[in-house]
């Protein structure tokens, strides 16, 4: 059945029913917890709990303004498709593993990978789910935001060498959409494999180039 009033799907599972409802009205308008409580007739309190829950699960995102969006949940399954060719590409170009990280919560999680063809190479397939405190240069990006160093606003990636395990190294830029980091494109390789000066120095220009191309892509989608 259906809301008369707000034409909006009603199931009888009312927590389900009222955070449709809200992803419903901020698909077509973006507006805050006040008036989202006056539009969908819920307490600002109760508006204000169920948005801010959907925000912690990524299904809302919230602007400067105070005004809730659709969040990056719902960009995942477009992310998936247009990145395939273009970690591809990267690894093709660097022979190193490249991979779309997105946040869950406190972890992170591997959607998209293009491994490495050397007999040593980093490895983490898809679906691999590492929690934020183990660090790396993707969960790094990941927490910070864009841009991810705010020491250095004009560089876009961050490195790490042996952070989150010894001998590896990685460098991974923000994936962005409407303004939101929405995922990590990270790169990683074995140290052996990396010039004195870094990763970063390496292959920093190159992943920030891919990042760029798949945000053009989910754009044009």
């Amino acid at each position: 059945m259906r809301d008369e009033e707000q034409g909006n799907l009603v199931t009888g599972v009312g927590v389900i029913d009222r955070a449709v409802a809200i992803l419903d009205t901020v698909e077509r308008a973006p507006m805050g917890a006040t008036e989202l409580a006056r539009h969908l007739g819920l307490s600002v309190p109760t508006a204000q709990r169920l948005a801010a829950s959907m925000v912690k699960h990524g299904l809302l995102r919230r602007d400067r303004q105070g005004r809730y969006h659709v969040g990056r949940r719902f960009t995942s399954s477009g992310l998936i498709t247009v990145s395939g060719p273009v970690l591809d590409d990267l690894r093709a170009r660097t022979g190193e593993t490249a991979a779309i990280w997105v946040r869950r919560g406190d972890h992170r999680l591997c959607v998209a990978s293009a491994e490495s063809e050397a007999e040593l190479r980093a490895s983490l397939p898809v679906g691999s789910r590492l929690p934020l405190a183990a660090r790396g240069s993707a969960a790094r990006v990941l927490e910070a935001g864009d841009p991810p160093d705010p020491a250095r606003p004009e560089r876009r990636w961050l490195e790490s060498v042996s952070e989150r395990m010894l001998g590896l190294s990685s460098v991974s830029t923000p994936v962005r959409f409407n303004d939101e980091v929405v995922a990590a494109l990270c790169l990683s390789a074995p140290l052996s494999r990396v010039g004195p000066e870094g990763p970063g120095h390496q292959y920093g220009d190159l992943v920030v180039a891919a990042a760029e191309r798949i945000e053009k892509l989910i754009l044009s989608g």
